[in-house]
């Protein structure tokens, strides 16, 4: 676990989490309405916002070579970088879709990328974030492929295919995925079959926080882990457009509209 990071919230101030844009699926005219709604979205909040969290598959696939990127995305690249051009702080947890982000994002526009859970006391709020692939128990198959995709040996024989290759290669696994295919929306479990709600009860015996947040599951999520502590999930952007906004004492999920 990281080192608890010190965030003072202002009054009047706000901060935003979102996660799961996936921006690249299923088609191209789908993932730019999507990448617009995310911009506008932007554009809204940064009035009040003190810190944004983009938790986790903000693409639907991303890697960087040495001296390139996936094409596309520019809107939401351009906007980022306004805003924090401007002061706003922006924070970037990397996801299962787009776990191969290296130091574009931080060089370009000074958006720190983590790779794991991190703590944060905002306000006088302690937050556990992160994407939430890998955590709980079970899901063994892709926690062993998580292993190999993020290994320095699997990113380096990835990169000597040619970026036309890999990339082609790369979404065509993507649209195998469930939020490519989703015909119906997902299903709560129950809180006993929800590993990521076993996984913050796990961490609450040993340390408190008020807030876990996380992505990942595709569903918005506000659960008690017990009576000091909630789970949110902030579910996705390809059909519900749903995010988190802390003001200082609550943390609540909302839904875009525009």
């Amino acid at each position: 676990m990281s080192n608890l990071e010190h965030i003072p919230l202002p009054a009047g101030r706000h901060v935003y989490f979102a996660s799961d844009f996936h921006l690249g699926t299923p088609t191209p005219d789908q993932s730019r309405a999507r990448e617009q709604a995310v911009v506008n979205w932007l554009d809204t909040v940064r009035a009040n916002a003190e810190l944004i969290f983009l938790v986790g598959d903000v693409f639907d696939f991303w890697f960087e070579y040495k001296r390139s990127i996936p094409k596309g995305f520019i809107r939401l690249q351009g906007k980022l970088a306004e805003l924090t051009d401007a002061g706003t702080r922006i924070v970037l947890f990397t996801g299962n879709h787009d776990m191969w982000m290296q130091d574009y994002f931080t060089q370009e526009m000074g958006i720190p990328v983590y790779r794991n859970p991190r703590q944060y006391e905002i306000g006088t709020k302690r937050f556990l974030i992160g994407h939430g692939d890998g955590l709980g128990p079970g899901d063994f198959t892709y926690k062993r492929l998580k292993r190999l995709f993020e290994s320095g040996a699997g990113q380096w024989l990835f990169r000597w295919l040619h970026p036309d290759v890999g990339i082609t290669l790369a979404q065509a696994w993507s649209r195998r995925s469930r939020i490519s295919n989703q015909e119906k929306g997902e299903e709560f479990l129950g809180e006993d079959r929800e590993w990521l709600m076993q996984y913050c009860r796990e961490v609450e015996q040993r340390e408190h926080h008020d807030y876990y947040v996380f992505g990942h599951r595709h569903l918005p999520l506000d659960l008690a882990v017990n009576d000091r502590s909630r789970y949110i999930n902030l579910g996705e952007w390809v059909s519900a457009k749903t995010y988190g906004v802390f003001d200082g004492e609550r943390l609540r999920l909302e839904t875009w509209q525009g």
